[in-house]
C-alpha cells in the first residue's frame, strides 16, 4: 500500500511542476548554517523520475553560500484542499556546469531571465525598488538539484490520518506507516 502513496507523491510533484496553480509549484526550502535555520519560498522547476527536483536561483543568493557549507536541505510542500503535507530531506547539488545550465536557461521565459542579471547580489540593500540595475551581458543563473533521501507524507483525513516515512535505499524508496 505504501507503493501507491509513493506514486501519489510522484504525481503531485509532476502536477506541481506542470500546472501553474498547483500548490506544490511554490514550496518552502530550508537550509541551516551555524545552527541558524533559513527558510524561503522557491519555485519547483523540474522533477525527474527518481523524485529529484530542480530549483532555479541566482548563484550569488545567500542560500548558495549556506548550501556550500551544509548541503542537506529540507523542503515542505502543502496542498490545502487535499490537506496533504510532504516534508523532504534532500542532498543539494549546485549545478554550475555551463553546458548543463544552457539547457535549463533555454527553458527560462524571456521576461524572467532578467531576474538573474541584477548587478547587485540578491539581498543587497537599495534605496528604492526601481533602483535595481540589470546587466544585458552577465547572468548569475544556476540550478539547485535536490535529491531526496527521506520523504515524510502526511494526509489529514477522517477517520484516520495517514502518515508514511519513505527512506531512500539503493533500489528506490522504502515506505513504512508512522503514527501521525
Amino acid at each position: 500500500m505504501t507503493e501507491s502513496i509513493l506514486q501519489e507523491i510522484k504525481q503531485e510533484f509532476i502536477n506541481g511542476y506542470v500546472e501553474r496553480g498547483h500548490p506544490f509549484r511554490c514550496f518552502t526550502l530550508g537550509t541551516s548554517q551555524n545552527n541558524v535555520p533559513r527558510l524561503r519560498t522557491v519555485v519547483l522547476r523540474n522533477v525527474l523520475p527518481d523524485l529529484t527536483f530542480m530549483v532555479y536561483t541566482d548563484l550569488r543568493s545567500p542560500k548558495i553560500e549556506t548550501i556550500k557549507h551544509n548541503d542537506i536541505i529540507s523542503a515542505l510542500f502543502y496542498h490545502p484542499t487535499k490537506q496533504l503535507q510532504i516534508s523532504i530531506t534532500a542532498k543539494a547539488e549546485i549545478i554550475t556546469n555551463p553546458n548543463e545550465l544552457k539547457t535549463y536557461w533555454e527553458n527560462v521565459p524571456e521576461h524572467s531571465k532578467k531576474d538573474y542579471t541584477s548587478q547587485l547580489a540578491p539581498g543587497s540593500p537599495i534605496n528604492l525598488p526601481e533602483n535595481v540595475i540589470y546587466s544585458d551581458e552577465e547572468s548569475h543563473f544556476c540550478v539547485l538539484k535536490l535529491t531526496p533521501t527521506y520523504i515524510d507524507y502526511l494526509h489529514i483525513k477522517r477517520p484516520n490520518h495517514i502518515r508514511v516515512g519513505f527512506t531512500k535505499n539503493k533500489t528506490g524508496f522504502k515506505g513504512e506507516f508512522l503514527v501521525p
